[in-house]
């Protein structure tokens, strides 16, 4: 035991299954999985001619994620795959030191080990490591600026707390710059600790000097990011401020959480035995009437609430891909369906119970003892300081973010304190020990997450080898409409980029293009993609638009589904046109 504590094996561990699971699920596709497409083709552009030049796709920076995937295109060669297995090897990183950050925040070995796993082998953690969204990049620097500001509390000597504190701030401000919102480690989280540490005047006032320090890198960072051509700027405030809208969007949002860590979540279940027998009973009333209405049929009842909740372009749904690819059938077909009703109605009663079982756990006064390996680790309080600012912090950023599109990505830095304030929560208040179950919940969890990165890759490869069918037959990708992201790569590489109306630099390079035609079938974004007109489509089923086109279709598999998938080519103009 001793040793394997030495060795780090659990943290190793759980590192190790996170490669398994992807080189399982093999993520193999030549083109753009939502908007790493650009991104990728940035990091081609600097490793051939070392400068960074982006392309109308990035709302994020990037930075040190580009160097980082060009790096890989130099020792493996150019390919989509080369670029996005840099984002594995930094979501192993990360699993690596959320164990070991968990055994620092107080947290038993095992306890950690199966904390982490329940978060790194979550569907929504393993389909975004297998792409080159920055959305990991950018955990990445808020996790080890958490480890760094840990170690600042832990240490032995005055040396050693400020050289954690300039870890802290260094790793946060280069690694923050794939995704500037990040950068809330070094804006909140270092100033948390500096108020933990406030007692110690030589470290307070380093602490300061390296803060300010960092802020003036960011600072310009952000100037220099605001005037590269061909960025998308985002600003902080929306035009306009639906009330009724956010607030359903919230909502929602939130509701999503229990089902995205479902690990974890269910491990309170059983805390609603402590009830009172007229509460209990009211509960087990309101989950049977809801259960009714959920299996009513759909025709008749309209709505209803199921997880996942979020829709639209998110990563974990019901389709069992990313969302998005439903650019396919937008107005052609409906989406195979992966999660079906009965199996939604058990994940929404069980999520939702979890998070109930959580809140009646609150009630208990009693404490279990910690286990002795913890006792030198932070307490509640310094936990509490530590992670409360940076969580409101982030939660405030996200209601500009509800005016419109609120995807289920967003959240994987709530999920992270929700892990570990969850796990120490269990060991402290309820049993020193997760029990035996939460392995077998993390590993049901872990399949699904397989199956739906493979089931998008495998649709994706599906589109490649359709494409390939009309280019050998000599239709070009411009006379093709395969989907938003193929589209886009298409564009970037007619162009050199898209053409987005939010484009500031240089000054006219958006071109408004006229609206499409009012007929059956358009393009999604086809103010984006101008150089693509499209006489062709793909579909899920055959039948639609101006009916099949002469190309024989594409099978996929779909792991964990009754069926494999198929696409369809299929007209956009009637066969008698040009």
């Amino acid at each position: 035991m001793q040793l394997a504590r030495r060795l780090r094996i659990p943290a190793l561990l759980c590192a190790f299954l996170v490669l398994v699971c992807e080189l399982i699920a093999r993520p193999i596709a030549n083109m753009s999985v939502c908007d790493d497409g650009p991104y990728i083709l940035m990091a081609q552009h600097l490793a051939s001619t070392a400068h960074i030049v982006y392309n109308g796709g990035a709302t994020a920076m990037l930075g040190w994620q580009l160097y980082l995937g060009s790096g890989f295109i130099k020792l493996f060669g150019f390919s989509f795959t080369a670029v996005r297995s840099s984002t594995v090897l930094v979501a192993m990183v990360i699993a690596f030191l959320l164990e070991r950050l968990m055994v620092r925040a107080g947290t038993s070995e095992r306890n950690a080990t199966l904390g982490t796993l329940a978060l790194v082998l979550s569907p929504l953690y393993l389909m975004l490591s297998a792409t080159y969204m920055t959305d990991i990049p950018g955990l990445f620097a808020v996790v080890i600026c958490l480890y760094s500001c840990i170690r600042t509390l832990q240490a032995s000597s005055s040396r050693a707390t400020i050289a954690w504190l300039i870890v802290a701030v260094v790793a946060n401000a280069l690694c923050g710059t794939s995704r500037q919102i990040a950068w809330l480690g070094l804006l909140v989280m270092v100033p948390s600790t500096l108020w933990l540490l406030r007692t110690q005047r030589r470290v307070l006032i380093a602490g300061l000097a390296a803060t300010l320090a960092g802020l003036i890198f960011l600072f310009a960072c952000m100037r220099w990011f605001s005037h590269q051509p061909y960025i998308l700027p985002e600003p902080l405030l929306p035009k306009s401020f639906p009330l009724a809208y956010t607030l359903g969007t919230l909502a929602t949002f939130y509701l999503d959480l229990p089902f995205l860590l479902l690990a974890l979540v269910v491990l309170f279940l059983p805390q609603l035995r402590t009830l009172r027998p007229r509460v209990l009973a009211l509960l087990t009333l309101i989950s049977a009437s809801y259960l009714f209405l959920a299996l009513y049929p759909s025709h008749l009842r309209g709505y209803f609430p199921l997880e996942p909740l979020l829709h639209n372009g998110n990563w974990v749904s019901v389709h069992g891909i990313y969302e998005g690819v439903i650019s396919l059938s937008d107005w052609h077909s409906q989406t195979p369906i992966f999660l079906g009703t009965p199996i939604r109605v058990l994940l929404t009663l069980v999520s939702i119970g979890g998070l109930l079982g959580i809140l009646v756990s609150l009630r208990r006064t009693s404490k279990t003892p910690i286990p002795a390996s913890a006792l030198n680790t932070l307490n509640w309080h310094q936990l509490t300081i530590l992670l409360g600012p940076f969580t409101l912090a982030y939660m405030v950023l996200l209601i500009p973010r509800s005016t419109g599109l609120l995807f289920d990505r967003y959240a994987l830095e709530l999920l992270l304190v929700a892990a570990i304030v969850l796990v120490r929560y269990y060991q402290d208040r309820i049993h020193p020990q997760l029990p035996s179950a939460a392995t077998l919940l993390i590993a049901v969890m872990a399949i699904y997450a397989i199956a739906d990165t493979h089931n998008t890759f495998s649709l994706d490869r599906a589109r490649v080898a359709l494409a390939a069918e009309f280019n050998t037959n000599g239709v070009p990708d411009t006379s093709v409409d395969n989907g938003w992201e193929y589209n886009f790569d298409v564009e970037i590489q007619q162009a050199g980029y898209i053409n987005d109306a939010r484009i500031r630099v240089p000054a006219h390079a958006y071109a408004p293009t006229p609206p499409p035609p009012p007929d059956i079938c358009h393009m999604l974004f086809a103010d984006d993609t101008p150089h693509i007109h499209p006489l062709y489509g793909v579909s899920f089923q055959p039948n639609v638009c101006d009916g099949p086109a002469p190309f024989a279709p594409v099978h996929y598999s779909r792991w964990l589904a009754s069926t494999p998938g198929t696409l369809y080519a299929v007209r956009y103009t009637p066969p008698s046109k040009p």
